[in-house]
């Protein structure tokens, strides 16, 4: 055998020694990191995580595990971990400046899906839109309007605007105000109004029911109404009372008063000068 070879023996079993110890790290790391996964997406699922949520998190957890594995393989092989982190670092910034509106998007995805101010199904409105929540993914969150339309908004622009979450209680209240002339019988009027909240079905008996006059309008005496109702109910129960409104104040002969123009003309006899 030359010397050379003899020379590179006790190297090269070295460096097959420290292969197999690589291999062996991998092989039990990639079973140690099913079980965590394993154990993580059973402790998320007993929180009740929500489910877009819950993906990111195992997937983030993973990647890390994974990343530590092959460090720990590739310190075992003699590559320095400190070079791929620099590597690594590098590469990060400069995928960061390239995709740096939809690395917004996604930080926006986090929070919204960490902080819960909406969950699926609830109604929501904003200014880039509203409706019902059907998705809420990293980078969009889908709404379905109420005429059936597909809105779909940055997570970025989301998370950063107000959102008013129509659904998220069990009960709102509902208010209206109607004009009466100011010939009216205002006592009669509230009477009306009254009785019409109070023997509504979907009007909560045990929740505060008032009647009130609002405001002296310029044409009209503006009086109010409010009452609760469940969530589910308050469209349907909204303009069942709006209906109910008109029908009876008609029915009592009180004027509900419209903008109305005047018109003057004037005539001038043939020959007469303007002015």
């Amino acid at each position: 055998m030359p010397d050379t070879i003899k020379n590179w023996l006790p190297a090269l079993s070295g460096f097959a020694l420290d292969l197999l110890a690589a291999v062996f790290i991998l092989v039990i790391g990639f079973k140690a990191v099913g079980a965590v996964r394993r154990m993580a997406e059973r402790s998320f699922a007993r929180m009740e995580m929500e489910l877009s949520l819950r993906k990111f998190l195992l997937a983030l957890l993973q990647a890390l595990l994974y990343a530590v594995l092959i460090f720990m393989a590739a310190e075992r092989i003699g590559i320095q971990s400190s070079s791929i982190i620099a590597l690594l670092g590098s590469a990060g910034v400069t995928l960061g400046l390239a995709l740096q509106g939809s690395l917004s998007n996604f930080a926006g995805g986090v929070l919204i899906l960490l902080m819960r101010p909406f969950k699926v199904g609830d109604y929501i409105v904003s200014e880039y839109g509203e409706g019902t929540v059907a998705v809420i993914g990293l980078v969009y969150t889908t709404l379905n309007t109420v005429d059936n339309k597909t809105v779909v908004i940055p997570n970025g622009s989301l998370s950063n605007s107000p959102i008013t979450n129509a659904t998220a209680e069990e009960f709102r209240r509902l208010d209206l105000v109607v004009g009466i002339s100011y010939q009216a019988d205002l006592k009669k009027a509230k009477e009306i109004l009254l009785d019409i909240f109070s023997s509504h079905p979907n009007i909560l008996k045990d929740h505060p029911i008032q009647v009130f006059v609002d405001q002296l309008a310029a044409s009209s005496v503006m009086i109010g109404g409010r009452g609760w109702t469940s969530t589910d109910d308050y469209w349907q129960t909204r303009w069942d009372i709006i209906e109910q409104i008109k029908l009876r104040l008609d029915e009592a002969g009180i004027e509900i008063p419209f903008n109305q123009m005047d018109v003057h003309v004037n005539y001038m006899e043939k020959g007469e000068k303007k002015g």
